[in-house]
């Protein structure tokens, strides 16, 4: 049986999305809720934003996951976990709720996302002419996959354990030891 999945214009999507209880990303016409986050999930991210926040000079901000990015070449409307913008802010056209413009991304990986962080949403983020630096940060393990763009290559480089993560967009050095802080990974690993 054929079954027919209903496409959205970008307005219908922030007409839903301005009302909803809930985040929703945008794909190219389709509406996809998103998940919610476990307490490991929430204390990665508000260990990286914390450590960002007062690491990073002005002109840059640090945004988390209720703050939407518009990638207008995927047509994809989404909320990273963590983003850093340099200002001045800059915004899909027509809206102030929507930004642009991320340097760097955070994405914090669960078992249902892993795939699609590391492979379709990073193909998308490519595609941002000010995105230079990705982080993808497990759950389950001090371990983190660092991607930065250097001329017209994305460079990797994996952290385990206890290790420094040298931001190559900052002159800002993360330890996985303060990025883990307060997370017990014996029991609070997913399954």
């Amino acid at each position: 049986m054929l079954t027919l999945t209903k496409k959205y214009s970008l307005t219908e999507y922030f007409d839903r999305e301005i009302l909803s209880e809930t985040r929703n990303e945008y794909i190219d016409g389709e509406i996809n809720p998103m998940t919610g986050g476990t307490p490991t999930h929430n204390t990665l991210v508000v260990n990286l934003l914390s450590l960002l926040h007062f690491a990073l000079p002005s002109p840059y901000r640090v945004f988390v996951t209720d703050q939407r990015l518009w990638i207008p070449d995927r047509k994809i409307a989404t909320y990273p976990d963590v983003m850093v913008i340099a200002e001045p802010l800059e915004y899909q056209e027509g809206r102030k709720d929507t930004l642009v413009n991320p340097i760097l991304i955070a994405e914090i990986l669960s078992p249902s996302t892993a795939s699609y962080d590391r492979i379709g949403k990073f193909a998308s983020y490519r595609n941002i002419p000010s995105f230079k630096e990705y982080l993808l940060i497990s759950q389950d393990r001090q371990y983190v996959e660092h991607f930065y763009k250097e001329g017209d290559r994305w460079i990797f480089t994996a952290y385990e354990n206890d290790a420094a993560i040298s931001l190559a967009s900052f002159e800002v050095a993360i330890a996985t030891s303060v990025l883990y802080k307060r997370i017990n990974l014996e029991l609070e690993t997913l399954e």
